[in-house]
């Protein structure tokens, strides 16, 4: 299970996505792990695949690119360094209810 995902909707930001999803491991195997989950359930729920995927090797941080939503798992270290919810602090932040 990932640690403290979050989802920041970045339209009247950038033109080029919608949203960041960001989320975070504990260990690169984890860090793995969930990038599979996530690109494992948006082929079922959606039937797409990630036009580009960038981090596999070192698993410290996974990108995903979907188009319109990346998705970046992290290890708890290369999330705290990079601060990407900092960097994009002034766009709405958004939860899910079980870590609410």
């Amino acid at each position: 299970m990932s640690v403290d995902t979050v989802v920041l909707d970045l339209r009247d930001f950038v033109d080029s996505f919608d949203a960041l999803v960001i989320a975070a491991g504990r260990n690169d195997r984890q860090v793995r792990a969930i990038a599979e989950e996530i690109e494992r359930r948006v082929h079922l729920s959606l039937g797409v695949k990630p036009t580009r995927v960038e981090g596999w090797t070192t698993a410290q941080w996974i990108a995903l690119d979907y188009g319109d939503v990346i998705v970046h798992v992290f290890d708890l270290e290369t999330r705290d360094y990079y601060d990407l919810e900092h960097l994009w602090s002034a766009a709405p932040a958004h939860r899910p209810a079980h870590q609410r």
